[in-house]
């Protein structure tokens, strides 16, 4: 079996998902194809003064329940494939949320590393003017992505506010606070994480409290996961980052490493563990394995010997379609991305809605509805799997979705 890229799986699990969802033929094929991507040029001033030039994208795919959205990753894999394949997973992950958005994503090829901060914000102002013709608060929302986080939506809003001539907080989120960012925000995507996880385990008449744990990826998402999993009792055993991986049968301590992390920048060197490479944490003997960074880690090589009881997927696309076949066949179930990962746009959402209407709620609030929304998406996807006899969690979801964004369609019609 060949791998395939992340637009390939995209396009696979739809039609995978197409016998059981509701949805007319003329509709389906609307939705396989995004309705504009954007290419643009970011030339920059170098600290050395030299000019380099960079690739940025912006996919539009559907906008069918409302207006786009989407995050922005720096990161040198970056493709236009790659951003299309994101911005379809995007969404069907607000249909499944039953967000009133569509699916977008913008990505700059470039290893973020490589430059200084000040390189960093003439690279980010460069991009959202490049892109900032079709982005706004009624058109396309940006929120971070893999290597950007506040102080890029800061940029970012800052940006584009100069040119409209007027503040404008409720065109990306993802910002500081002390800008319209909302309370929860950083740690949305890894506590819907955790919460699916509360909801996998009950389904599955499993105790958190005995699990074990691996976390591929070790960003803002695996390590607010390896956080909230360790308070819920469970033993993170292994995580792993770009700069190595660690492993303690025993359990790690995640308040170690995360001040490990806070003084080196990277999971290698952890005392607290013995060092482990990339692809054998993704083989470990574990309650559940959680990928929690790029596409495509979970190949069909992976699948054949993963030992793990549960993948969940708190990265986009980490299990390929040749895998996600084998893992079916071996019983081994998925808890799919589309909704494990979505914590971020749900309080990305409810960012937007304050600073459109002005006024802001409290952390409190904000964890409340993210909570009742990711469980609300659990029960449907459950429910979808149960009455439809769909094959696996993801088929069951993709379902959900498709026929979502799919009605909107159908009422709106086409034009002219």
């Amino acid at each position: 079996m060949s791998e395939t890229s992340p637009l390939d799986n995209m396009l696979a699990q739809m039609s995978a998902a197409r016998p059981y969802a509701d949805i007319g033929d003329g509709v389906f094929e609307r939705l396989k194809h995004p309705e504009r991507t954007l290419k643009v040029t970011l030339p920059i001033h170098r600290e050395d003064g030299s000019v380099e030039v960079y690739e940025g994208y912006r996919c539009q795919f559907d906008s069918a329940r409302g207006p786009y959205k989407g995050g922005v990753r720096y990161h040198q894999s970056v493709t236009r494939e790659e951003v299309e394949a994101l911005a379809g997973w995007m969404t069907w992950k607000t249909a499944l949320m039953d967000l009133p958005y569509g699916g977008a994503k913008g990505g700059v090829v470039v290893d973020p590393r490589d430059l200084s901060d000040r390189e960093t914000e003439h690279l980010t102002r460069r991009y959202t003017e490049g892109i900032r013709r079709m982005i706004g608060p009624a058109m396309d929302v940006p929120a971070p992505d893999i290597n950007t986080g506040p102080q890029e939506m800061a940029w970012m809003m800052d940006t584009y506010s100069v040119y409209e001539g007027y503040v404008v907080p409720d065109v990306v989120t993802g910002k500081p606070l002390s800008i319209g960012g909302t309370e929860g925000r950083v740690e949305a995507t890894g506590r819907g994480v955790a919460i699916t996880a509360d909801h996998a385990f009950e389904y599955f008449q499993r105790d958190l409290t005995e699990a074990t744990i691996a976390i591929q990826g070790f960003g803002n998402v695996g390590s607010v996961t390896a956080r909230l999993l360790d308070q819920r009792g469970a033993d993170i055993v292994a995580v792993s980052d770009v700069t190595g991986g660690t492993h303690n049968g025993d359990g790690l301590d995640i308040e170690a490493l995360e001040a490990h992390l806070e003084r080196t920048g990277g999971v290698a060197g952890f005392e607290g563990g013995q060092a482990i490479e990339n692809d054998d944490l993704l083989r470990l003997d574990v309650d559940v394995l959680c990928p929690a960074a790029l596409e495509n880690v979970i190949t069909a090589d992976v699948a054949e010997e993963l030992r793990a009881d549960l993948v969940l997927e708190a990265a986009n696309g980490p299990t390929t379609v040749a895998a996600d076949e084998i893992l079916r066949e071996r019983d081994v179930p998925v808890v799919p991305d589309i909704l494990t990962n979505a914590g971020g746009v749900i309080v990305s959402y409810l960012e937007w809605v304050q600073n459109s209407q002005q006024y802001s709620w409290d952390l409190e609030g904000v964890n409340a509805d993210l909570e009742r929304r990711i469980s609300r998406a659990f029960e449907d996807t459950i429910e979808a799997f149960a009455e439809r006899e769909a094959p696996d969690l993801r088929t069951a979801a993709y379902a959900v979705a498709l026929e979502r964004v799919g009605d909107a369609h159908e009422v709106r019609g086409i034009f002219p």
